[in-house]
């Protein structure tokens, strides 16, 4: 399999900074939380967001329901 060497970099930096906080989620959390509040940047809350699915349709579909839907046009 082939080795990204980005992707194997990432790793390592999600590693290391994972072990600065003997893997406490918590603490890794809370640390990621006062990075937020110190940034400028902009914090964007999706969480209210339809999602494109309903947006089109008015409702959730299931995909099985898409596939049945292609099988009737060919046959």
């Amino acid at each position: 399999m082939h080795q990204d060497a980005i992707v194997e970099e990432i790793h390592k930096i999600r590693e290391e900074y994972s072990r600065s906080f003997n893997h406490n989620l918590k603490a890794l959390f809370a640390d990621l939380q006062k990075q937020q509040a110190e940034s400028s940047r902009k914090v964007v809350n999706l969480s209210g967001k339809r999602s494109l699915t309903t947006r089109w349709s008015g409702r959730l579909r299931d995909l099985s329901e898409d596939a049945e839907d292609a099988n009737r046009s060919t046959t």
